[in-house]
């Protein structure tokens, strides 16, 4: 890649390390630029409410602090600082997730479909009780979703695409009639989608998307950005090649989302 970034890093404003770690790691990873999209959930839902409670993610009330932490950190490292966000999506939301980002005019967004029935899609146990019939309604749920929000216009990256591959007992049930519908929605859309290198050197071992979802993306013609999904130096680091002989290997560049 002529020039690295990384849009998708967690920080201590959601579930990663602290900034300045992360900064550090980019650094020495060789990155040019490393963007910030920590979680995000503007729902009312009481079930979104709780979930926020018990997992501390409250960047609608903390983004102004994290701005301005970032902003005192641009001349302390060689790489530039982007201020993103990560967004739950839910149709129903969308009202709210609009007013917010409106207000909030983060560098880009990134939007993430992370919950079916109100679960977030990685609890294998809640998913692993339902029948088969089930988890396939489940599965055509969660791509109805990922269509609606590359159609809402909201976001300018759509994150790990096929998250529910990550669960076990919701993996395999995915048509090429699903990944189809998504390829047709990206290219009437602002939105793209990442190569997204969270789980590829962990359990999982495989980028979002699949080869099989990337298959029917390159037969629209669509193209990614990058994202390492990295919650802690370490990732960051081992990651940012990974990603960078996957594109060398398709000999291009990803997308820039900002530079």
């Amino acid at each position: 890649m002529s020039h690295a970034y990384d849009y998708h890093v967690h920080s201590n404003y959601s579930d990663g390390r602290f900034l300045f770690q992360m900064l550090r790691a980019a650094e020495e990873a060789g990155l040019d630029g490393v963007g910030f999209a920590d979680h995000c959930n503007v729902s009312s839902r009481a079930a979104m409410q709780e979930a926020k409670r018990h997992l501390g993610f409250n960047l609608d009330q903390t983004y102004e602090r994290r701005r301005e932490a970032i902003d005192s950190l641009q001349d302390r490292f060689d790489v530039a600082i982007f201020d993103a966000v990560e967004m739950d999506y839910d149709p129903r939301d969308e009202a709210e997730i609009a007013d917010f980002l409106g207000e909030a005019d983060f560098d880009y967004t990134v939007g993430s479909v992370h919950h079916l029935e109100d679960v977030n899609v990685h609890v294998e146990g809640y998913f692993a009780k339902k029948d088969e019939d089930e988890r396939r309604a489940l599965v055509d749920e969660y791509y109805d979703t990922l269509v609606s929000l590359v159609e809402s216009e909201l976001f300018d990256i759509a994150a790990h695409i096929d998250l529910l591959e990550r669960n076990p007992v919701l993996r395999g049930y995915a048509t090429e009639d699903h990944y189809e519908r998504v390829a047709a929605a990206f290219t009437e859309s602002r939105t793209i989608p990442e190569i997204n290198g969270g789980r590829i050197l962990r359990d999982y071992g495989e980028f979002h998307p699949a080869p099989s979802f990337r298959d029917v993306l390159a037969a629209h013609d669509v193209a990614y950005t990058v994202g390492s999904d990295s919650h802690d130096p370490a990732a960051l680091k081992n990651c940012t090649p990974v990603l960078a002989e996957f594109f060398e290997e398709k000999r291009e560049d990803p997308v820039r989302v900002v530079s």
